[in-house]
């Protein structure tokens, strides 16, 4: 099954091959100046049909095949979402934070240690909520687990099985649910079915909060949506569905494993307590202590998160896009219009030539980087079809982690109730997906006297 297209390019340290063919009409390319003509701004290479298998009932923002359809939507959604659109919502945003880091606290105190993969997912979801809907989630307030949380969790195994099975997938969403053979199939079709239901529901929450205070309501990121006539309420769904998933699951796995890489490298904490402590306000100053501004100040919290993002990426597997007729080449050779070619997080952020000892996690190699450390960086995706929320993510990434190695210092990884490394394993879904759905930490008796 495997093989090249034309004969064997060179292959630089000889270890890897940058383009291997996969099946007759698809090929896995690894090799970063490839990846930046697949993924330029212009556009040529279109996503390929396999999107289609994403889509329910309408097209979103992500998965339109079309370009005119993606293009119309990215022009209503983009301004709220860029740096400059979101300073007003920075407010929102790091009440929400805080509010998060307060609870993990309370659980620390009053269990003795807390699951920040739980709190980061409420947190997460309860700030595209708000900035989307209006405050309709409220998951750090109810604090336990319900069936929309649990359905957020498995949207890393629904992904997979919807990614594996396209074709099936696709016409089995005609049958009744109870009616669907593989109990698999049937979950993921009923994860699909109420994370639907969520997305007409908050939509009902935030259509209720304007007609009652028109005056009042602060505008959201859907404002453009909400006031287009020539949006059907089925484009509003389908959109509003893939801002609740891309919104929450992604951020509170990334935050996570942040957390989770840093405690247990001992010289990476000490360096960016350090660093907090040294640049930002001493607690007790003021509630906040700190603002974004300050934070974006911080330089090797910045290269911290560049390194999770690069060995931690959310979305870590294939990006398909289809070879055009005048495609340029790829990797010395020419492929056939029509072919579908992908690249994966996992394997160009895993590049040996851009990034030495790629499974090491090391922060400092982002106070220098290179061309190819940046062209082989695919975190958010790249060109036209970048991830729309990239400085959203990026926002609350860097100001939660801020704010948590700010509050606890001497944080570190709990054993208890079984808590090991096993739990952070990573499955390497659609979506990364730790495999126990857990990370417990705990703090030094000192800051639970002081939480």
């Amino acid at each position: 099954m495997l093989g090249l297209y034309g004969e064997p390019p060179e292959i630089g340290n000889g270890s890897t091959w940058p383009i291997v063919r996969t099946s007759p009409h698809e090929a896995d390319v690894s090799d970063p100046p490839a990846v930046q003509a697949i993924y330029r701004i212009k556009g040529e290479f279109l996503k390929s049909p396999w999107y289609d298998s994403l889509v329910l009932g309408a097209p979103n923002v992500f998965n339109a095949t079309d370009p005119n359809i993606h293009r119309r939507r990215r022009r209503l959604l983009s301004q709220p979402l860029s740096e400059t659109g979101l300073r007003s919502l920075i407010p929102i945003i790091d009440g929400k934070i805080q509010k998060a880091i307060d609870r993990m606290a309370w659980e620390m105190k009053e269990r003795g240690a807390a699951d920040m993969y739980k709190w980061w997912l409420f947190m997460a979801t309860d700030i595209i909520g708000a900035l989307s809907f209006g405050d309709c989630f409220q998951m750090l307030d109810k604090g336990e687990k319900n069936q929309y949380v649990n359905d957020l969790e498995s949207t890393g195994d629904t992904f997979m099985v919807r990614a594996a099975f396209p074709s099936l997938t696709g016409w089995l969403r005609k049958l009744p649910v109870p009616l669907v053979p593989l109990k698999s199939l049937r979950q993921a079709n009923e994860v699909e079915y109420r994370t639907m239901n969520y997305a007409h529901e908050s939509l009902q929450w935030h259509r209720r909060l304007v007609e009652e205070s028109p005056d009042t309501t602060v505008p959201t990121l859907f404002s453009k949506f909400y006031n287009d006539q020539t949006i059907t309420a089925r484009e509003m769904a389908v959109d509003a569905h893939a801002y609740i998933i891309g919104g929450s699951d992604t951020l509170s796995k990334t935050l996570t494993y942040l957390v989770w890489a840093v405690c247990r490298h001992s010289d990476v904490k000490q360096k960016l307590v350090r660093e907090i402590q040294q640049r930002l306000p001493l607690p007790g100053q003021q509630r906040s202590g700190f603002t974004d501004a300050q934070v974006r100040d911080l330089p090797y919290l910045a290269m911290v998160i560049e390194e999770t993002l690069r060995l931690y990426p959310a979305v870590p597997s294939a990006l398909p896009r289809v070879v055009p007729h005048d495609a340029p080449e790829l990797c010395g050779r020419r492929l056939p219009a029509g072919v579908t070619v992908t690249t994966s997080a996992y394997c160009l952020h895993r590049d040996p030539d851009a990034f030495p000892e790629p499974e090491r996690f090391w922060p400092e190699r982002w106070q220098s980087p290179t061309k190819r450390m940046k062209d082989a960086f695919m975190t958010f995706g790249g060109g036209s079809r970048v991830c729309l929320g990239l400085h959203l993510a990026r926002l609350e990434i860097r100001l939660a982690a801020a704010r948590f190695f700010h509050r606890f210092p001497s944080v570190e990884i709990s054993n208890l109730e079984g808590m090991s490394d096993d739990d952070m394993e990573a499955q390497w879904y659609f979506v990364l997906t730790p495999k126990g759905k857990r990370c417990l930490i705990q703090q030094t008796s000192v800051e639970c006297d002081k939480a």
